[in-house]
């Protein structure tokens, strides 16, 4: 996949076929997008071609852009895209002065001039444009026009997957990981970088992960205990997972401790992903630290039966 950020690099394309939108997460619904974007694509002889966004619109132009999360950040984003088959992936950056381009100004600016779109591959909900001005009906009444045809997915085939954005972040933010994981298709995972914390866990017998994630904008999931995969340099791991303030010692932060099963390895300054797989039980203050040390023995055994 040739991946063009910005578009002062992009020369138009032959016969393109063309979908744009944020695509946070990639998800199952998304997917039905990309399935559809890369047959049209196949069956006219052309590229298929990916337009999305960054950072992401909300975070631009609405006033809840403190509270929004990804699911994704945008290496992850590029790598799913990829995985998918698309040809070429955009990368524009959102700015204010973008999100004021009028529908018709986005349609002979970005898809005829910048790319040359031959066919637009669109969900049935899609709007683009200020103040969301353009669509499906818009684009359909104007295709003599712009000289190039469109697709509307059915509602019914995006509607009977089920899924959004919006659904997914709400079930980790309740811990929801088997809901949230069904949605996308996959484990949902966070990357990010080993620190020294506090070094309790190695004084009981349980020695952990310190995680950094790399970027402030993916969302953590909700606090608690959680049974993960380890991704260390291509080696998959089990391991257990605590996400919280770790109330029983006294802690005052939030931290992403990872403790990794069968493994003892200096990691600090390197990289881990961590893709998670269920939820075992919300964080909790216990009575001194042998009855800490016997729950995490219980969650030891529970995470390894999750994991086989």
């Amino acid at each position: 996949m040739i991946v063009y950020r910005g578009l002062d690099d992009l020369q138009p394309l032959a016969n393109a076929v063309v979908t744009s939108g944020t695509f946070d997460g990639v998800h199952r619904g998304h997917q039905t997008i990309l399935t559809r974007l890369t047959e049209v694509a196949k069956a006219s002889n052309g590229p298929s071609v990916l337009i999305t966004y960054w950072p992401h619109p909300r975070t631009v132009v609405s006033n809840d852009s403190q509270d929004l999360k990804l699911l994704t950040t945008l290496d992850e984003k590029i790598e799913l895209i990829d995985q998918a088959g698309v040809d070429y992936l955009v990368v524009i950056p959102f700015t204010r002065s973008f999100s004021q381009l009028s529908s018709g100004e986005y349609i002979r600016q970005i898809l005829i001039e910048k790319i040359g779109t031959r066919k637009l591959v669109i969900g049935y909900d899609h709007r683009f444009g200020r103040d969301r001005e353009g669509g499906f009906d818009y684009i359909q009444a104007h295709q003599s026009e712009y000289g190039f045809e469109v697709e509307e997915i059915p509602r019914q085939d995006v509607e009977a997957v089920g899924v959004s954005s919006s659904k997914i972040r709400a079930a980790l933010n309740e811990g929801n990981i088997q809901t949230a994981n069904r949605f996308l298709g996959r484990p949902y995972s966070l990357t990010g970088t080993i620190v020294k914390g506090r070094q309790l866990g190695r004084t009981i017998g349980f020695p952990t992960a310190n995680m950094q994630v790399d970027d402030a904008n993916k969302l953590i999931p909700a606090n608690g205990v959680y049974a993960v995969e380890v991704d260390y340099g291509g080696q998959l791991l089990g391991g257990m997972l605590n996400i919280g303030f770790r109330p029983t010692v006294a802690g005052t932060n939030q931290t992403i401790e990872t403790y990794i099963f069968d493994f003892d390895k200096d990691i600090y300054g390197e990289h881990l992903t961590l893709r998670f797989r269920d939820f075992l039980r919300p964080e909790q203050k216990f009575d001194g630290l042998p009855a800490l040390v016997a729950q995490l023995k219980q969650d030891e055994d529970a995470a390894r039966a999750r994991l086989a």
